[in-house]
């Protein structure tokens, strides 16, 4: 078993938590948004030949749901980005205290998570269908996170990612269902494009 995909969906949700944190809890000339999207567009780049880069669960069912990840992988990462992202909310509260998010488990709430994430995984299809060059693959899925985030971040807190979620505070229902729901529409609105 190929336990190095494994090990990097757990680092790269790790990675992205930990910056999300530490920009929530500190004071940043560069906002949470662009930095959150920054991050996933670099480690695309560096670490998506080894398992894809996704480090984020709803991406994984997405995918999944494109039948381009087996079951089984499918588990592993998400269990995998689970505990990275927990394991940086140990350190961002080792070393700062982020302000509480405000969770609202509401209908607009829901929507705006399942918008942004729709946006945001028909990027990530484009690049899994292969009609984006390999050189502008982190750019193209770190810009559709940040157009995601800034569409959720209307009624919500723009997390858009259930690990992120855990690892910073903002985890309820909504947080989770409803970019499950957005990368379901948005993976698979590509693919029928795609046909």
């Amino acid at each position: 078993m190929n336990m190095k995909k494994y090990l990097v969906e757990g680092f790269g949700a790790f990675l992205l938590t930990l910056v999300v944190g530490f920009s929530l809890a500190g004071d940043f000339s560069v906002a949470t948004p662009i930095l959150a999207g920054l991050t996933l567009g670099l480690f695309v780049y560096t670490a998506g030949g080894f398992s894809g880069a996704h480090i984020n669960p709803a991406v994984t069912i997405g995918v999944w749901s494109l039948k381009k990840i087996s079951t089984k992988d499918a588990l592993s990462y998400i269990i995998a980005q689970f505990v990275g992202a927990g394991f940086a909310m140990l350190v961002v509260g080792a070393f700062a205290m982020p302000a509480p998010l405000a969770i609202a488990n509401t209908w607009a709430v829901g929507l705006a998570e399942a918008l942004g994430t729709m946006v945001f995984t028909f990027g990530i299809a484009a690049v899994v269908y292969e009609r984006v060059p390999v050189d502008a693959r982190g750019l193209v899925i770190g810009g559709s996170l940040l157009l995601g985030i800034s569409i959720a971040a209307v009624a919500s807190n723009g997390v858009l990612n259930p690990a992120v979620a855990f690892g910073i505070g903002s985890f309820s229902w909504v947080y989770v269902l409803s970019p499950i729901v957005g990368s379901l529409l948005g993976m698979n609105l590509y693919r029928w494009f795609n046909k």
